[in-house]
């Protein structure tokens, strides 16, 4: 097989990938947002490709869990707003900086999650609000890599269900076409491929420990959990852009 990770770095990069896999699989996002920084100090070679194929394994695997809770309608109002996200994105990206742009979004997605202290959105969100979540996580998926905390926020006050499947349906889309494009510009390699296939063990085991989590968190935890995990997102994106 060819794999670049010598087998202690292969499993201090599971460690990372399951206690990431148990997060999204317990709240419907985090995978990327906690493991990418972690996976880049194991080895670099491990972002984006390999990040990305876990990324894209991690909410496959849970919707195939949690199908029975998306609402196929809301999937479908969100999907067009990530496609003009991630087209805005790299129209902005032409002219304006990354480091930038997550400074933005860092305050952004804080201020988001104070608000939704004060005044909680809607339960069902409308059709504008869902349109306008995904173009955000479209954005920011592309320029930024952190995309789940929109979408979280705006399902925050569904069923733990709902809101795992529904992120899942628009989190695959999002990663397939991540790889696409980075197979067009010749940065997807076989190494990088093989090397995010050998973590998907680790995802595996992750989703099933999921399973005990997520139960906990529905008993009335789970939308401080969003909560809390935007809130990390909202620091390590401000952080991020200072630096």
């Amino acid at each position: 097989m060819d794999l670049f990770l010598t087998f202690p770095q292969w499993f201090a990069a599971s460690a990372v990938i399951l206690t990431g896999t148990v997060v999204q699989g317990s709240i419907g996002f985090g995978v990327a947002l906690l493991s990418a920084p972690l996976l880049y100090l194991v080895d670099p070679r491990l972002v984006p490709v390999p990040m990305i194929v876990v990324g894209m394994t991690v909410p496959t695997l849970l919707l195939l869990r949690e199908h029975r809770h998306v609402d196929p309608r809301e999937v479908l109002r969100v999907l067009p707003g990530i496609g003009a996200g991630v087209v805005a994105a790299g129209v902005v990206l032409a002219w304006i900086s990354t480091a930038t742009l997550e400074l933005l979004f860092g305050v952004l997605v804080l201020l988001a999650v104070a608000l939704s202290v004060g005044v909680p959105p809607p339960r069902h969100p409308g059709r504008v609000a869902l349109f306008l979540a995904g173009a955000v996580a479209g954005f920011m998926s592309t320029t930024t890599s952190i995309g789940g905390p929109p979408l979280a926020l705006v399902f925050q006050r569904r069923s733990g269900g709902h809101l795992r499947g529904t992120l899942s349906a628009c989190f695959v889309p999002i990663g397939a076409l991540s790889l696409v494009a980075l197979w067009f510009a010749g940065h997807l390699q076989t190494p990088q491929v093989v090397a995010g296939a050998s973590l998907v063990p680790a995802v595996i085991a992750g989703i099933g420990a999921s399973r005990y989590t997520a139960r906990a968190l529905d008993r009335g935890w789970l939308r401080t959990a969003v909560l809390c995990v935007s809130t990390v997102a909202g620091v390590v994106a401000v952080v991020r852009g200072l630096g």
